[in-house]
C-alpha cells in the first residue's frame, strides 16, 4: 500500500467527505422534519389527507433510492422542474427517507399506553403538558435506536449522489483513482472514513438514548 497516495489526495478527499457530512446532517433534519408532518397529516383525521399520505408512503417504499434520484434530476427537467445537483440530492434523500422516518415516529407514538395520556387528562394536565411530560421523553427513547440505523442508511446512500456530479466523497474518489490508478490505497481510505463516522455517530446516539430513558432506571 502506498500511503503517500492517500497523503497526496487526502486534502481532496476530506474535501468530499465534507460535503457528504453536510449532505447526511441535512438529509437527517429535513427527512426527520418531513416525517414528523406527514405523521400529523396521517393523523388529522381528515379522510382525504390521510389516503394521500398513505398513497405517497407506499410509492415511496416502493421505489429503490436510485430510481428516485434518477426521476428527480433527469426525467423532472423534461416537464420544466430541474434542480441543481445538490438540491437534488439533497430532495431526493428527504423524499425517500422521510416515510421511513415517519413510520418510526408513528410506532414510537402508538407504543406509549394510552392509559398515560388520560391519566393525565384526568389530573388536569394540558395537551402541551402532555406531550413535554409523557409523550415526547418516552417516544423519543423507543425512537432512537431504529432512527439511528435509518440515518445509517442515508448516509451510506448519500454517495449515490456522486452518479450526478455531487463533489462528495465517493465522487471526489473516483476522480483520485482515474488520475493515481490506485484503487485499493484510496477506496480502502474511503471505507475507513465512512466507519469512523458511522461508528461515531452509532456511539453517540447510544448515549442520547442512555440519557433520554434514564426515566426507566428511575421507576
Amino acid at each position: 500500500m502506498e500511503l503517500s497516495i492517500i497523503f497526496k489526495y487526502a486534502p481532496m478527499l476530506l474535501q468530499g467527505l465534507q460535503l457528504t457530512i453536510i449532505i447526511s446532517i441535512g438529509g437527517i433534519i429535513c427527512s426527520l422534519a418531513l416525517g414528523s408532518v406527514l405523521v400529523a397529516l396521517s393523523r388529522s383525521g381528515i379522510r382525504a389527507v390521510v389516503i394521500l399520505v398513505r398513497v405517497y408512503t407506499e410509492i415511496i417504499l416502493g421505489i429503490p433510492v436510485l430510481v428516485l434520484l434518477y426521476l428527480i434530476y433527469f426525467v423532472l427537467p423534461e416537464v420544466g422542474i430541474r434542480f441543481s445537483e445538490i438540491p437534488t440530492g439533497l430532495l431526493t434523500l428527504t423524499l425517500y427517507y422521510s416515510p421511513y422516518m415517519a413510520e418510526i415516529i408513528r410506532g414510537a407514538i402508538n407504543a406509549i399506553p394510552t392509559g398515560q395520556v388520560e391519566a393525565a387528562r384526568t389530573v388536569g394536565m394540558s395537551n402541551f403538558q402532555i406531550a413535554k411530560r409523557i409523550m415526547v421523553p418516552q417516544a423519543l427513547g423507543l425512537a432512537i435506536p431504529p432512527l439511528t440505523g435509518i440515518c445509517i442508511g442515508l448516509v451510506k446512500d448519500s454517495a449515490l449522489l456522486s452518479i450526478i456530479s455531487v463533489h462528495e466523497l465517493a465522487y471526489q474518489t473516483k476522480q483520485a483513482v482515474a488520475r493515481t490508478f490506485a484503487p485499493f490505497e484510496l477506496w480502502a481510505f474511503v471505507a475507513f472514513c465512512y466507519w469512523a463516522i458511522l461508528s461515531f455517530w452509532e456511539v453517540s446516539m447510544r448515549k442520547v438514548e442512555k440519557r433520554v430513558t434514564r426515566y426507566r432506571e428511575i421507576g
